[in-house]
């Protein structure tokens, strides 16, 4: 019943492990020599010597003539070791009767299923598993239930509500800088138009960047990513909003906005979108996505594209730059988590010498728009100030490459274009001057 493991060693070395044994009074005696007998389960009778000595222990398996030597325990330093240590031949035998069988396990471990507890309940649990699974086997999408009063919500973040109220701002200030009579009901359409094209522009990009925006902290509580609604409802409401968006722009105002509108339209969700992901010309992109709208309603005023129109919308790409370089600055994990491809990730030094960049264009692009009788010579010198700002904040994002300074150029960048915008829209030489210039100039061109 009970086995001895043996393995052997080189010269006449042997190391044995004995598995306990119940039932055996052991004797421990210092300088005695115990014999002891006992039978293993196959019936072959083993003896066992044990010679106990004053510092070794010597253990001797008759019947297969294996010897161990156990290691001695460690005494003093100061302590003599004896070079021989004399035997003792007096000898204590013991036999050992034979342990008796260990009745086996049985072999059925079940009761009655009526006495084992919990057997009803396991067994309605593995139903209910296997119903579900085979539900799943059965079904490719899962159904989505939205509630009508969370829709409006839902609606917002889909579209990104505070960017397409910033989008239809600027268009609002393009319409109001061109050098024509006011028209409420023209204002009011084209603001309609750009807002309607960027919530579908929005909304698109969402429904392409859902597997991207779950690993993103920034981006993991959009609605298409938490399943609030379902991919073809975005999809929906992108098509509701861009086809009247660029009908209004294309019919109720003049055919250039419209065509602009649907460009950009075209280049955010077709290009920049997946450009994201491939290259990091995609901010680059991204700004001249952004400065159109102002360009938008400049056109929907004059029903063309002038100087004014070119330099908003450069003012617009140029603030674009310590704008999103600053924001991506402190997202650099999430971008990289998402698998985007931005300057802040990739080429940092680059991300930083481009703001600091365009800051300093702001004043250039600033003075221009008087040199092109955009404005008055006022705007240049009471937008220095501001303009002098973003630019130092923008000197200390480079030159410090810190997260508070890129938060600080981000939170300036803020309330800097609004600003500029309202210093501009005060600047803005009259319609009468305006008409005389012109008048002046035919009259020149006339008389040559």
């Amino acid at each position: 019943m009970y086995r001895v493991s043996c393995r052997r060693l080189p010269g006449r070395l042997g190391l044995c492990v004995f598995e306990p044994l119940h039932k055996i009074a052991i004797i421990k005696q210092i300088l005695k020599v115990f014999v002891h007998h006992y039978r293993s389960g196959n019936g072959e009778w083993l003896q066992i010597r044990h010679f106990y000595l004053p510092k070794c222990q010597y253990v001797t398996k008759v019947d297969k003539g294996l010897y161990q030597r156990a290691k001695p325990k460690a005494e003093p330093s100061s302590a003599p070791f004896p070079e021989k240590s004399p035997l003792i031949n007096d000898v204590v035998v013991r036999s050992v009767q034979q342990v008796p069988t260990i009745t086996p396990y049985p072999s059925s471990l079940h009761e009655d299923e009526e006495q084992i507890p919990g057997k009803a309940g396991m067994e309605e649990v593995a139903d209910d598993k296997g119903t579900s699974q085979d539900n799943r086997k059965g079904k490719q999408w899962n159904e989505v239930k939205v509630q009508l009063a969370d829709l409006p919500g839902i609606y917002a973040k889909l579209s990104k509500i505070k960017l397409t109220a910033l989008v239809a701002t600027t268009a609002t200030a393009g319409f109001a800088m061109a050098p024509v009579p006011f028209d409420l009901s023209c204002l009011l359409l084209a603001t309609l138009g750009t807002g309607l094209a960027s919530c579908a522009a929005n909304s698109i990009n969402q429904f392409f960047e859902v597997p991207f925006d779950s690993n993103m902290n920034r981006t993991k509580n959009r609605p298409l990513v938490r399943g609030q609604i379902s991919p073809l409802h975005a999809v929906s409401f992108a098509a509701a909003c861009g086809v009247p968006g660029i009908a209004i722009l294309a019919l109720g105002i003049n055919p250039l906005t419209g065509a602009l509108g649907a460009f950009n339209l075209f280049l955010y969700t077709c290009c920049y979108t997946p450009m994201k992901r491939l290259s990091i010309l995609n901010t680059w992109v991204g700004s001249v996505v952004g400065a159109i709208p102002p360009v938008m309603g400049w056109t929907a005023a004059t029903g063309s594209i002038g100087a004014g129109a070119l330099l908003l919308g450069g003012i617009l790409y140029s603030w674009q730059f310590p704008h999103f370089n600053a924001l991506s600055w402190n997202l650099r994990e999430d971008y990289s988590r998402g698998g985007y491809r931005m300057m802040s990730v990739t080429h940092p030094a680059l991300c930083k010498r481009v703001a600091f960049r365009h800051c300093f264009g702001l004043i250039g692009l600033s003075t221009l728009c008087s040199v092109f009788d955009v404005t008055t010579w006022t705007f240049p010198l009471i937008s220095l100030p501001i303009n002098l700002y973003i630019s130092y904040l923008g000197y200390r994002f480079y030159r410090d490459s810190s997260r508070n300074s890129a938060r600080k150029l981000f939170f300036c960048s803020l309330w800097h274009l609004p600003m500029l915008l309202l210093l501009m829209l005060t600047c803005k030489k009259s319609i009468a001057g305006s008409e005389s210039t012109i008048h002046h100039q035919v009259q020149t061109e006339m008389q040559v």
